[in-house]
């Protein structure tokens, strides 16, 4: 099939090369010329496993190419996926500002094939419609203004025709890190549209992954795939995330109670995963959750309840506990080192979870940002970050260093901020060596404490 992403963030970039990647025609839009001249030579302009290299098969099978070029997307694709971003505004609610412009432009190069337009941000409840609203919309301003031919001032009557497209929402549920995997192996398939001739190209789309013919065990059943309305579509997504916060919200809370009673959290974790109507999946107690993901659909679902005059109470102690979990390492340091001033912590690992390049709400910033306020000196170590590519303004004060050794050489104390694997294989007895002392405060429960313990290390761990 033909199909065009408009955005290539992390959503539009991966969509569009795994969708080639099974065999589709597939364009990516993109507005910034340098990203596209990037992608163009089979780089990705994001960190994730896999990702160049299906770009660079998906390329020289001529089914993947990249373009400034909106219109050239439009009249390619039967499909057109909206991933354009939505960030937060300081309300809480989403800007929605790229989604109309995508929206618009859509509908100012539509003709009158057939398309489907396809939702894949993350957009509040009800943008199906409005969707729908601003495409007609541009297709009204277009069919205003006298076209020009032949390159000249001759012009003739403005087009008529009846525009024929369908909006669907397709919520994305890709992990950063893993997003490669997750597309090609999905739990599920969620399709919100009010009309079964775009639900029936959407399954044709999915038709390779639904069968597991790419999948990593081709033996499971069919994906499942749910076709809804519009807005319940969209409710997934936002309730999707929301839950997952809430339940590592819930075991850091237990964990903090586990510390006063003598419990271990990760053994309570282990045993209420163990009931299948709990599942052990999001059950680790840590430093609480981060990214771009979690904190802005719960800030949108919570701003979506307070404009129908509903006050999400639960939503908001989720994000108040995972708040205060990040002052918890500052804490646990002061108990350790006392009077922070003047001390050195080094911080292992940066982005809010592994095998990202992601910084984007990290708890590592906030963290950096108390340490230096209260008079500490910060370096910090991360396998993706490193000194000469970064540029993130939150760590100009931060002492980046381009090895584990480095980090601990003259440090008052390690933290563990994300649980990069290559961490577990360090030479710990001889970080231990270099310390002014040897404290470890793994904020992921991801170190063996009987090792770090047998290495020298005073292991602090989170509800343990």
């Amino acid at each position: 099939m033909r199909v065009c992403t408009i955005g290539t963030g992390y959503v539009g970039l991966v969509t569009g090369a795994c969708l080639a990647h099974i065999g589709h025609d597939v364009i990516c839009v993109d507005n910034n010329p340098e990203k596209v001249e990037l992608m163009k030579s089979g780089h990705s302009p994001i960190y994730e496993p896999g990702l160049s290299e299906i770009m660079k098969s998906a390329m020289a099978a001529n089914r993947l190419q990249f373009t400034t070029d909106l219109g050239a997307g439009i009249a390619h694709g039967e499909i057109l996926f909206i991933a354009v971003g939505t960030p937060p505004l300081p309300n809480g609610s989403s800007d929605t500002q790229y989604v109309e412009a995508v929206a618009k432009g859509i509908g100012q190069h539509l003709n009158g094939e057939y398309k489907v337009i396809v939702n894949k941000s993350t957009v509040p409840i009800g943008s199906g419609d409005w969707v729908k609203m601003l495409v007609l919309d541009g297709v009204s301003e277009r069919t205003k203004q006298p076209l020009l031919v032949g390159g000249g001032d001759s012009t003739h009557a403005p087009e008529q025709f009846t525009p024929q497209f369908d909006v669907v929402s397709n919520p994305e549920f890709l992990r950063e890190g893993s997003a490669i995997y997750d597309t090609l192996n999905p739990d599920r398939i969620v399709l919100g549209s009010n009309n079964q001739q775009a639900i029936d190209l959407m399954l044709q789309l999915y038709a390779p992954i639904i069968d597991r013919k790419y999948a990593e065990d081709t033996s499971l059943p069919p994906v499942s795939v749910l076709a809804t309305d519009l807005g319940s579509a969209e409710m997934i997504k936002y309730a999707a995330n929301a839950f997952l916060a809430t339940k590592i919200s819930f075991i850091n809370e237990i964990a903090n109670i586990c510390e006063r009673v003598g419990a271990d959290v990760t053994q309570v974790s282990k045993g209420i995963g163990l009931d299948s109507r709990i599942g052990n999946k999001f059950l680790n107690a840590g430093i609480g959750w981060g990214g771009s993901c979690f904190p802005k659909d719960l800030a949108a679902l919570i701003h979506t309840g307070a404009d129908y005059g509903y006050d999400a109470r639960l939503l908001k102690a989720a994000v108040s506990v995972n708040q205060q979990q990040r002052t918890l390492v500052i804490q646990k340091l002061q108990t350790s080192l006392k009077i922070l001033k003047g001390k050195t912590i080094g911080l292992l690992g940066l982005t809010f979870k592994p095998d990202t390049d992601d910084l984007r709400d990290a708890p590592a910033l906030d963290i950096i940002h108390i340490l230096i306020e209260l008079g500490a000196k910060v370096k910090a170590y991360d396998p993706i970050i490193s000194p000469q590519s970064s540029t993130n303004p939150y760590l100009a004060n931060v002492n980046l260093v381009d090895s584990p050794q480095t980090l601990a050489t003259d440090s008052d104390a390690l933290v563990l901020m994300t649980e990069w694997s290559e961490f577990q294989e360090i030479d710990y007895p001889h970080l231990a060596g270099l310390m002014r002392s040897p404290i470890v405060v793994d904020c992921r429960n991801f170190l063996s404490p009987i090792k770090l313990s047998e290495s020298g290390f005073n292991h602090i761990g989170i509800g343990c």
